[in-house]
């Protein structure tokens, strides 16, 4: 007794056919038009059907396995090292095939997918699309860069979150990014600087609009004269370099960096959890020495246009004089200048020298040096402890003589400019 012949719909509609040519009511041209194949072809079919009947039109590899299958000890070893090494990590197919084809186990990411459905290691996971209008990407690489910071548990759930500055070309896809502990204005200066030295200055920044890149406060008096708009520090920064901030209004704007913090929050957690980083230098290290570089080779794109929109660095230009924090000062009667109960003495021997309420620009790098500035010069300083300060206070603070001479040597006015220039020590 014959057991059951599966059959697919198109070899069923086979046996329909020939079993019209064999009955004289179709021809075998006919035939083969009727099936969308060669008359050679339909001859072929109708003499295995006279031969060996319905078996004859299925398949010939129905039932083999394929000469593409990949060996079974290859499948062993796959979920083997899945399930000793990145099953606690929760790898997704596509990235868990790359971590495999490191260590020579090259499996294509859809047949381990069906690898691990099999051995119910993973399930689909589907996400309701919102509707959105799309924008088109930028056509030049450095046009628009969004800048965005991703707060998570990037060195595990028993970890403070930490937050990873991003920039993304919106033409390209090109990203860059450092570590930090929050969402800083400092962390954000120390990311375009790195980009302006890597890449060029782009022509401008897409961000949200939190107070490091955009400020809500009322113009002052200087600003108002001048007519120029409120900014805060790194839009200053900017400014000086001509780079354009451009705020945005929801999250969804600026979807490309939003995109790339699910990328790297999959991602680079699990890279910095199989080297075993857990502070930030090391997560910082990590991104400069390769990995950011593989994730641009994977992720990135050509532009719509070759032609490069970033700018060189003026020549002119110290960037650690563009990415810094400034505050004007007035001058004092005694040629210091307070700062947070900090005494900066200005050195005799400047050249201009300030007078005594006359304004100076005071420049703290990101590397912790302080600079002085008169009328764009640097100057020559001694910072003063309280002690020292209250000392000098208390010497220039004597009695003056009967009859003073103004230009002579032993004149207060000369006491007093001994006792402020006398010792200086200039950055």
């Amino acid at each position: 007794m014959e057991g059951h012949l599966r059959m697919s719909q198109e070899e069923l509609e086979r046996k329909r056919v020939m079993e019209a040519v064999l009955e004289g009511r179709l021809s075998l041209r006919k035939a083969s038009q009727l099936l969308q194949i060669s008359y050679r072809q339909a001859v072929r079919v109708c003499q295995r059907f006279r031969a060996e009947g319905a078996k004859g039109l299925v398949h010939r590899s129905r039932g083999r396995p394929s000469n593409r299958r990949h060996p079974e000890g290859l499948k062993r070893k796959a979920l083997k090292r899945y399930e000793e090494r990145y099953k606690a990590f929760e790898l997704g197919p596509t990235l868990l095939a790359e971590k495999l084809a490191e260590e020579g186990l090259v499996v294509d990411h859809e047949t381990l997918r069906r690898w691990l459905i099999a051995a119910g290691h993973w399930t689909r996971k589907r996400k309701r699309a919102e509707h959105r209008s799309r924008r088109e990407r930028k056509p030049h690489f450095g046009e628009l860069v969004q800048m965005d910071g991703s707060h998570h548990a990037w060195f595990g759930p028993d970890r403070p979150k930490a937050c990873l500055m991003e920039m993304v070309d919106d033409a390209t896809g090109t990203t860059l990014a450092l570590m930090a502990e929050e969402e800083t204005t400092e962390a954000a200066m120390r990311l375009v600087w790195t980009w302006n030295e890597r890449f060029g200055v782009p022509q401008a920044l897409y961000t949200d609009k939190k107070n490091v890149f955009i400020t809500d406060r009322e113009p002052t008096l200087e600003e108002q004269l001048a007519g120029e708009e409120p900014l805060t520090t790194f839009g200053k920064a900017c400014k000086k370099l001509g780079i354009e901030i451009i705020a945005a209004h929801s999250p969804q704007a600026k979807g490309r960096v939003e995109r790339k913090h699910g990328v790297l929050q999959d991602r680079f957690v699990i890279e910095l959890a199989l080297a075993g980083v857990k502070t930030i230098a090391a997560a910082n290290k990590m991104l400069q020495e390769g990995f950011m570089k593989k994730l641009n080779q994977k992720f990135s794109q050509p532009p719509l246009d070759p032609h490069d929109f970033h700018r060189p660095v003026p020549a002119s230009v110290n960037l650690a004089d563009v990415f810094c924090f400034e505050e004007q000062r007035t001058l004092a009667n005694d040629w210091t200048i307070r700062h947070h109960n900090r005494y900066y003495q200005i050195a005799r021997n400047n050249k201009p020298l300030p007078k005594p309420k006359d304004k100076i620009l005071m420049r703290w790098r990101l590397d912790g040096e302080l600079v002085l500035l008169y009328k764009g010069k640097p100057l020559r300083y001694q910072r003063l402890t309280p002690h020292q300060y209250e000392k000098a206070s208390r010497k220039t603070a004597v009695a003056e003589p009967e009859k003073p001479t103004p230009s002579g040597k032993g004149s207060p006015w000369r006491q007093n400019c001994s006792l402020m220039f006398g010792e200086s020590t200039g950055q």
